[in-house]
């Protein structure tokens, strides 16, 4: 649950501070994707975190950015917000709650007290 609100926070602060620019992917992995772009001031970012929200995104591509100007390291693919935090969070709550019901349901077949 705590994952929509991380990124909901983390998308008001690239809002409130919104810089734009062109980055390159330089790699992506299950755990992060690595991007490099610069700053209007000539500073190349490399965000140690990598990008959020980065479906889609392959080694090599450019993709457009917004950027925490007040913290370049907090960068996410322009146009995709929090809400695409949502499908994985909820995907995971009804995989939780189907085996749930089912460890329920057999253990109520056995006449276990539930």
């Amino acid at each position: 649950m705590l994952l929509p609100i991380a990124c909901w926070r983390d998308d008001v602060a690239i809002e409130k501070h919104l810089g734009q620019a062109v980055a390159q992917v330089d790699s992506v992995a299950f755990n992060r994707t690595i991007v490099r772009y610069a700053t209007p001031d000539g500073r190349v970012i490399i965000p140690s975190q990598g990008v959020l929200y980065p479906e889609g995104l392959s080694e090599g591509d450019n993709v457009r950015v917004e950027y925490d100007q007040t913290n370049p390291e907090l960068v996410r693919v322009a146009g995709r917000t929090a809400v695409l935090s949502l499908l994985p969070v909820g995907t995971f709550l009804g995989s939780v709650w189907i085996v749930i019901a089912a460890v329920v349901t057999v253990l109520r077949r056995f006449g276990t007290q539930v």
